[in-house]
């Protein structure tokens, strides 16, 4: 049996996973904590690969790394880390944003340069931020790197002392200056956020052998963790992934690329050579902690009681936004519960309609997806709250397409696991790993999405008066 190992380095921790490089069947599987924040110095990831790795690599042929999109990872001459990474999730650099789209000329100038119009989760953003709010460490800075790049380098580096990073073009579309329609980095919007040139990773082909661990496996290029994950589910043309973490995000492979102006769908390439259309919402999982905890209940008991209640949450309606919101870009946002009356206010009610907010703002993001031009014929539910029983209940009628629940697993880190034995096996396309799941269907219901639009409608207007 040939081994193959992939590693999920996501906000919350690191997984890693070895498999049979044949069948994709998880033979060997570790993981390790990351601490509960915004930034954080990338040698703790490191220390999480370390501990969550230890003992599982051995006889391993290749690896490959996944990552968080969007961190920025700064380093000096010397590749010493300047300052903590800053996340995905740090929204400190929202006016940046703001100021880089105004500075271009404008939404639609950045879509059409990068596919994507930038938002505080954006490499680029931060960077802006970094320039204008640390001066003095970013003048040390030399180069830049994502959090996938930093740990697939140092994998290499005790092999190869003096390689050079290298990045893949999934993960380099989430910058905010590589093109996917080019398949080039955009120096120019680099100078325009930092004000001068960083050196970046090269650009290794979805295949490509990068390097070699001291043990002597190949190591691939990795990726960032939604083009992770579509390549661990096998995703093809017609199938939608939502995905239910800490983020939400809806995404699916295309064959050409997108530029949606109005910032909604981010317009990424894939980890296969196509393309990844991708909606993001902050507002996921937690959406339902935050509920459980309000009510003074578990989890299974919020399944229970949201599924005790009529579709449509008697005229409840919760608008999600509890940590601001990405799409629509609104970092200041909040939560907001409407409807409520004596006769709706009931546990069970406030629990469907934490449910329904949820998964209406990721059906908001389907239609996104669908208006660029996306064929959407099944939706692939994953992420910790897809093992939610009212969250599988009642999806199908929201999404309005069948959904497919794939038997729980690590996607990200499979689909570096399967990056890797590609890359190991020389051949044109990726091995076909098998996926199971279970499709649940229900009949759509539009009432429930035209009232959630309703309130989110009144509420946008209102934040933009």
């Amino acid at each position: 049996m040939t081994l193959v190992a992939g590693v999920d380095c996501s906000t919350q921790s690191t997984k890693v996973l070895v498999c049979d490089a044949d069948t994709g069947a998880v033979v060997r599987e570790g993981r390790a904590g990351h601490p509960d924040t915004t930034e954080v110095d990338p040698a703790v990831w490191w220390e999480a690969f370390t501990e969550a790795s230890g003992g599982l690599l051995e006889g391993v042929a290749a690896i490959a790394v996944a990552g968080q999109q969007h961190g920025m990872v700064c380093v000096d001459e010397a590749g010493t880390v300047v300052r903590p990474a800053l996340l995905w999730n740090d929204t400190r650099s929202a006016g940046a944003a703001e100021d880089l789209i105004a500075e271009l000329g404008g939404a639609e100038a950045w879509a059409n340069a990068t596919g994507s119009v930038p938002v505080a989760s954006f490499t680029v953003t931060k960077l802006r931020w970094f320039a204008r709010h640390e001066p003095d460490l970013a003048a040390r800075t030399t180069a830049v790197m994502l959090p996938h790049d930093y740990i697939t380098h140092r994998l290499a580096l005790t092999a190869d002392p003096n390689r050079t990073p290298t990045t893949d073009r999934g993960d380099a579309s989430g910058t905010g200056y590589w093109s996917p329609s080019e398949g080039a980095y955009r120096l120019d919007l680099l100078r325009l956020a930092f004000g001068r040139e960083l050196e970046v990773p090269r650009v290794a082909g979805p295949a490509d052998v990068v390097g070699q661990t001291a043990d002597g496996a190949v190591i691939a290029p990795g990726t960032g963790d939604n083009m992770g994950a579509a390549l661990g589910l096998g995703l093809k043309p017609g199938d939608v992934v939502v995905s239910l973490g800490t983020s939400g995000t809806v995404f699916a492979v295309a064959e050409a690329p997108s530029a949606d102006a109005s910032g909604a769908v981010a317009g990424f390439a894939d980890a296969t050579g196509r393309f990844l259309p991708l909606v993001c919402t902050l507002n996921a999982a937690r959406v339902l902690t935050a509920a459980a905890d309000l009510l003074g209940v578990d989890l299974d008991r919020l399944n229970q009681l949201a599924l005790s209640a009529e579709p449509g949450a008697g005229g409840l309606t919760l608008l999600p936004y509890l940590d601001g919101e990405r799409t629509p870009n609104l970092p200041s946002a909040r939560g907001l519960l409407a409807g409520l009356t004596r006769g709706n206010a009931s546990p069970a009610n406030f629990a469907r309609a934490a449910v329904e907010g949820m998964l209406c703002g990721l059906a908001d993001g389907i239609d996104a997806i669908r208006a660029q031009g996306t064929r959407v014929e099944r939706v692939l539910l994953i992420g910790g709250a897809a093992k939610s029983e009212a969250v599988r209940a009642i999806a199908p009628s929201l999404f309005g397409v069948p959904v497919e629940v794939p038997e729980p697993g690590e996607y990200v880190a499979l689909g570096a696991a399967r990056q890797a034995a590609w890359a190991l096996s020389g051949k044109a396309e990726p091995p076909e790993w098998p996926v199971a799941g279970a499709t649940v269907t229900g009949t759509p219901d539009e009432k429930v999405r035209q009232v959630y639009g309703e309130v989110r409608d009144r509420a946008l207007n209102l934040l933009k008066s």
